[in-house]
């Protein structure tokens, strides 16, 4: 898998000139040293490291892909080893004709002709330069793979947050019209201050919340925008409360996340309730943590009780695929209840 994108088969060259730099030095010096003669070392191993890269790009550039990667293991097998023993009879008659006629002088005795134990030995180091040099092809091509499986997961990621956001305003418009509707047929005299409220929750919403992350303080007076076009359409049979305790400055969330809460508390809690309405929220902050918090009465239509419990619409289920892709496990824990029936929303997140 690793192979079949084209663009993982080709690293920088200057990659391929430091390694191949650095591993001629390496060998040269280790092999002088062994035989005590740097000048042979030096000869044998400009003879023998074309061979050596010969071998490693054969097998990385054809026969991996076109053999090893289509399943023809045995095929494959046959073909490397015979490749490897045409290059090691190549190397004996070029160091016999070339060097000296001592091919083998790391042997156990003088070498001038062709022999079994040659073969196998200079066949086996060349399967552990090749298997050296695969193994670190392998290892690059792995490490780009997983940088772009990433930065693809984080691409996705970031367009799913977006269209998660976007669906947010049209959600909140569409509520919000419907009664600015309502108020229009009964020609209430609401209805101009209500257009001017969310005229200001428009710019809001249109230019302040493009960031992954708001500040906290602009979101609360998003909030508190949005109470007020609630309190001019319900009047005095609402009751809002909202306490604010700890220090909220330089905080961070992100945008419009709390407002879908506080919005579904009026949709179920003042909009589907006779009488007045008490709604409860609460912003604390402690250390690097906000504890959010929203109450509001069930709807005392019972169709409505059962649909409540089982989905809060569009919205509630925004914010929960947005927290699981916004943030960490550990960095928030959301509960909603029915307690006494009173609808309960608790968000506890991370705004350091």
């Amino acid at each position: 898998m690793l192979f079949n994108n084209n663009k993982l088969y080709r690293l920088p060259l200057r990659y391929h000139v430091l390694f191949w730099i650095v591993y001629f030095i390496f060998n040269t010096f280790r092999w002088g040293s062994y035989f005590n003669d740097y000048l042979y070392s030096l000869k044998t191993n400009l003879l023998g490291f074309p061979i050596h890269m010969s071998l490693c790009y054969l097998n990385i550039f054809i026969l991996m892909p076109y053999l090893l990667f289509r399943k023809k293991y045995v095929f494959y097998i046959i073909t490397l080893l015979a490749v490897i023993f045409l290059m090691v009879v190549v190397k004996f008659n070029l160091t016999y004709f070339l060097i000296n006629h001592n091919v083998w002088p790391e042997g156990p005795e003088y070498m001038d002709s062709l022999s079994l134990n040659y073969c196998i030995d200079m066949m086996l180091g060349e399967l552990y330069v090749i298997t050296f040099v695969t193994a670190i092809k392998i290892t690059f091509d792995f490490l780009e793979e997983h940088k772009r499986v990433t930065d693809l997961e984080k691409s996705q990621l970031e367009t799913e947050l977006l269209f998660l956001k976007s669906q947010i305003s049209p959600h909140f418009f569409f509520n919000t019209l419907n009664n600015i509707y309502s108020l229009s047929v009964e020609k209430s005299n609401k209805t101009p201050k209500i257009i001017l409220k969310l005229s200001e929750l428009m710019r809001y919403m249109l230019y302040e919340t493009q960031s992954k992350k708001q500040s906290l303080e602009n979101e609360i007076l998003c909030i508190q925008n949005y109470l007020d076009l609630e309190r001019i359409r319900h009047d005095e049979r609402l009751e809002v409360n909202m306490y604010i305790s700890g220090d909220i400055q330089d905080k961070e969330i992100s945008p419009m996340l709390l407002l879908t809460f506080i919005e579904n508390s009026f949709k179920h809690g003042a909009n589907k309730n006779v009488g007045n309405v008490k709604i409860d929220i609460n912003f604390k902050i402690k250390e690097d943590y906000l504890y959010f918090s929203v109450s509001n009465p069930m709807p005392t239509v019972t169709n409505h009780v059962d649909k409540l419990n089982k989905s809060s619409g569009i919205g509630i289920e925004n914010v929960k695929k947005r927290l699981e892709l916004g943030y960490n496990k550990n960095d928030y824990k959301l509960s909603i209840k029915n307690k006494n029936n009173i609808f309960v929303v608790k968000l506890k997140i991370k705004v350091s």
